[in-house]
């Protein structure tokens, strides 16, 4: 891959962890203010089960996309520094070079379509 596709895509990649690093402080901080008897699910002035409901469904679904973005951001990562080994662009099965339409899809990728559409058919054989 030439150097111009890697700072191209190495922004994106970066643009992409600066944003996902954004969302969990925002989520970090959202849930660092709750109070602890939000937090334990203990609503103090609330007599309906719906009010403890939805606070405890805030609390999972904040943490479902803490967990996402966490898995996500370790991905941002690795592309980073595959880019900085070298080694960006490169499927790991057949070690032909990526497209960069596939590359632009799904910048974290480390397998090119061929190989992908291979793994999608033995996984559905399997099934």
């Amino acid at each position: 891959m030439e150097q111009e596709d890697c700072e191209y895509f190495k922004k994106i990649l970066v643009d992409k962890r600066n944003e996902i690093r954004n969302d969990l402080g925002v989520l970090e901080s959202h849930s660092m203010n709750n109070t602890s008897a939000d937090s334990s699910g203990d609503l103090i002035y609330s007599d309906h089960m719906s009010d403890l409901g939805s606070a405890s469904m805030e609390r999972e679904k904040a943490f479902l996309f803490a967990s996402r973005d966490g898995a996500y951001l370790e991905q941002l990562e690795g592309a980073i520094q595959r880019i900085e080994e070298g080694t960006y662009g490169v499927c790991r099965v057949c070690q032909t070079e990526i497209s960069k339409a596939r590359l632009e899809a799904v910048p974290t990728t480390k397998i090119c379509v061929a190989c992908k559409e291979a793994e999608a058919a033995e996984k559905e054989k399997r099934a």
